[in-house]
């Protein structure tokens, strides 16, 4: 958690940039373009980074800072938090539909071949 780094300070309230990697299915450039419209479109100057990394099809979370040192080099800080996702579900709609949204994807673990497949890239 955030409150676990030593020596964090204030948190930035700049937009974040947004960085997506291996999410090469087209499960997973959909999956990519739900979390990217979850926030704001960033400025040019935001030191913020947020990375989703898909890995056997868990989502990494992390939260970074980066300053430039001098023209060639760029230190990063992790500021928190750090944690692990997994695509349950996609449904369709609003919140207020949640009851009558359709179901685009949904995960099914008790399948035979469900632990072998990935379905947010192509290996």
């Amino acid at each position: 958690m955030r409150h676990d780094i030593p020596d964090l300070g204030t948190m930035s309230e700049a937009h974040p940039h947004l960085i997506f990697h291996n999410f090469t299915s087209r499960l997973g450039q959909r999956v990519s373009n739900i979390l990217k419209y979850l926030f704001p479109v960033p400025k040019e100057e935001s030191r913020r980074v947020i990375t989703f990394a898909n890995q056997d099809d868990f989502i990494s979370f992390r939260h970074h800072v980066y300053k430039k040192t001098d023209h060639r080099n760029i230190e990063l800080s992790e500021v928190g938090p750090r944690f692990e996702m997994k695509l349950y579900m996609i449904k369709l709609g609003t919140l207020d539909q949640e009851r009558t949204a359709e179901v685009e994807w949904r995960w099914h673990p008790y399948t035979n071949t469900a632990k072998k497949r990935k379905f947010l890239s192509i290996e």
